[in-house]
């Protein structure tokens, strides 16, 4: 049987990256593909701690280029990637050679896949980050690989860069079911009657934990965040809550066993990002039928096209009085868009045609 691999900094967990490679993983099954997964860390068949974020000193080590002391280092990891994908017939990259978050790791990964057929699946590039927008040596490009970007925005962006490349959308499960709200409740330990705001992000600077608060407070409702802080954002957060818990809201911080539960305790999502390379949290919303606070960053304007409705996290009245009157219609037409343009299926299809295309199918 055909073998597709893939290779990230971590793979089986919660973040973005993860959520969207499982998805691409069981789509590729479905082409009929076996499945080799590598990765920095996570529950992977083959662990290479040096593709992980911080297995160096410094995540940006590396940026100044390699020198003659980096150069073995990279060769050997190199050469444990190689080792990692004997066999394989195809590789998709999940963002290590596009964000560098440890170049030194995707130096090395694109040494090994030199001359390979590789899909390299970019989620957010260096440009698109504050700390990494002096980067400018990822993406790199082959002959032999295909560049996939999440939205149209990074594939204009690339093209700009002189690297082709096609937009596949992530794709959702979107028969997935939702829980029953007093049973998702019971199981969280939540009061059936209180009104419940949930933040499913982790917590870092550009997810706006503040604004998502403020909408809380203003729609009167406990705030639950389910991540975890991440990226020094911790004493940060802890003030933050600390702050809020003074002016006497409730707020509540621990994940949900599971989407169904997430969305069926929950009354709102609050999506109050600065940026996403796309933003499943409002998607998902829409399957289940919840209502969306979605600030306008880029993306989710692109998203938007596609005829989703969001509330405004910066203006609560309209979500206030939305949740006073419930208005189905409103849930209805979010749940139509999701099922007709952002389907596992329709992501299923794209990837099958890229592959077609590349002469990779099985």
């Amino acid at each position: 049987m055909a073998v597709c691999a893939f290779v990230s900094f971590r793979l089986g967990g919660h973040d973005g990256v993860s959520v969207v490679a499982a998805t691409w993983i069981d789509a590729v099954r479905r082409l009929g593909f076996d499945v080799r997964t590598v990765a920095g860390d996570g529950p992977v068949d083959t662990l290479i701690p040096g593709l992980a974020i911080g297995a160096f000193p410094d995540g940006r080590a590396g940026i100044e280029g390699p020198g003659a002391a980096d150069e073995p280092a990279i060769d050997a990891l190199a050469a444990r990637v190689r080792d990692a994908l004997a066999g394989v017939d195809v590789v998709v990259v999940e963002n290590l050679g596009t964000i560098p978050m440890n170049l030194p790791a995707a130096r090395a990964v694109a040494r090994a896949l030199a001359g390979r057929p590789a899909v390299f699946h970019h989620h957010d590039p260096a440009w698109q980050r504050d700390r990494y927008a002096d980067v400018d040596e990822l993406p790199r490009d082959d002959p032999a690989w295909r560049h996939v970007t999440i939205n149209d925005l990074t594939r204009h962006q690339l093209a700009d860069r002189g690297i082709e490349a096609v937009t596949i959308r992530n794709g959702f499960d979107v028969h997935a079911p939702t829980a029953d709200r007093d049973a998702a409740r019971r199981a969280l330990d939540m009061s059936s009657t209180e009104r419940v705001l949930v933040h499913p992000v982790r917590a870092i600077e550009r997810k706006d934990v503040p604004t998502a608060l403020q909408l809380a407070q203003a729609i009167e409702a406990t705030y639950w965040l389910t991540g975890p802080a991440e990226e020094g954002y911790g004493p940060t957060l802890e003030r933050l809550v600390a702050d809020a818990r003074a002016q006497g809201l409730t707020v509540r911080h621990h994940p949900a066993p599971d989407p169904a539960t997430l969305y069926g305790a929950a009354d709102a999502v609050a999506f109050p990002s600065r940026w996403e390379g796309f933003g499943n949290p409002p998607v998902e919303a829409a399957i289940h039928r919840r209502p969306a606070a979605v600030s306008p960053y880029p993306v989710a304007e692109e998203l938007r096209t596609l005829g989703f409705e969001w509330f405004d996290p910066a203006d609560p009245a309209p979500l206030a009085a939305w949740l006073a009157r419930p208005d189905a219609a409103l849930l209805d037409h979010n749940e139509t868009v999701a099922r007709t343009h952002l389907s596992l299926e329709a992501m299923t299809e794209r990837l099958r045609d890229l592959f077609d295309e590349a002469g990779w199918l099985p």
